[in-house]
């Protein structure tokens, strides 16, 4: 290797420098980084604080990997999550709360990250029809978020359609439910299932779909973050090769999902917590 080729080879930090003892020369190794200012650990940083975090994340490395594709491609970070419905058939206060929430969430990230973040929010439209909420309510409740989510710039789809479009190549599949999951999710089932049967087998029924689901998730969206308002208890129920966001709803220390929520000023003293599913 000739001097100008060596010298080429240390400015750009190719090769380790180790300086002669000889020579007397005291030279150090120089790194040229294209984006200095654009780390996926600061990125990560910026939204995996307390104010939107309710437990740590299920993988941070794998949500590290996800980050920096997007760095790579000069293209927002992409985050999906399950839209749900409770017994209203309309929106109100809570969800407009926990959309602002999110969208706080989205700014934060576009303090760190000039392309930002997206956000896909999967209507969980066969969990609806599971429980025995009628179809014109289904389609009211999630159109009504839908046209919200949109002044935000949040995009949708329903569950259902990506269940469909990933059918030819999932398969079939069968899972026996965890009984310690299944008593997590027979708790929620009395408490929001509506369907026929009863509330145990609302609660298998509700696992076996959502196993089927997680997998079309992953098809549909493979480089993405799943956010779940659900705790790290119900970590089978997110897709197993995303990493996982686990969120605070309407703000920092609230953990009720939205769409189980009458008015705010109903729930002034209700617990934080609650089951997952359903």
């Amino acid at each position: 290797m000739n001097k100008l080729d060596a010298w080429s080879a240390i400015s750009t930090g190719s090769v380790p420098f180790r300086p002669s003892l000889n020579t007397g020369v005291n030279l150090v190794k120089i790194t040229i980084d294209p984006n200095p200012s654009v780390r996926p650990e600061k990125i990560l940083r910026s939204f995996n604080s307390r104010a939107f975090r309710r437990e740590q994340p299920s993988d941070p490395q794998l949500m590290l990997q996800v980050i920096s594709k997007a760095i790579t491609a000069k293209a927002p970070i992409q985050f999906v999550l399950y839209w749900g419905k409770g017994p209203r058939c309309s929106i109100d206060a809570p969800d407009i709360e926990c959309l602002d929430f999110l969208a706080s969430f989205a700014r934060r990230v576009g303090e760190s990250f000039e392309p930002g973040a997206n956000f896909k929010l999967i209507f969980t439209d066969t969990h609806a029809e599971l429980n025995g909420h009628p179809p014109s309510g289904i389609r009211r409740y999630f159109e009504e978020i839908k046209a919200c989510a949109l002044g935000h710039g949040f995009s949708s789809c329903r569950l259902s359609e990506l269940t469909r479009a990933a059918e030819a190549s999932a398969g079939a599949f069968d899972c026996e439910l965890p009984p310690d999951l299944e008593a997590r999710l027979v708790a929620s089932a009395k408490k929001w299932y509506r369907g026929e049967g009863t509330a145990e087998d609302g609660a298998r029924e509700y696992y076996q779909i959502n196993m089927i689901e997680l997998r079309a998730v992953e098809f549909a969206f493979p480089d993405s973050i799943f956010i779940t308002y659900n705790s790290p208890d119900f970590r089978d129920l997110c897709p197993k090769k995303l990493p996982v966001f686990y969120m605070y709803t309407l703000r920092r220390g609230y953990r009720i999902k939205p769409w189980f929520l009458p008015e705010p000023s109903r729930t002034e003293n209700m617990p934080l917590r609650q089951t997952g599913g359903f």
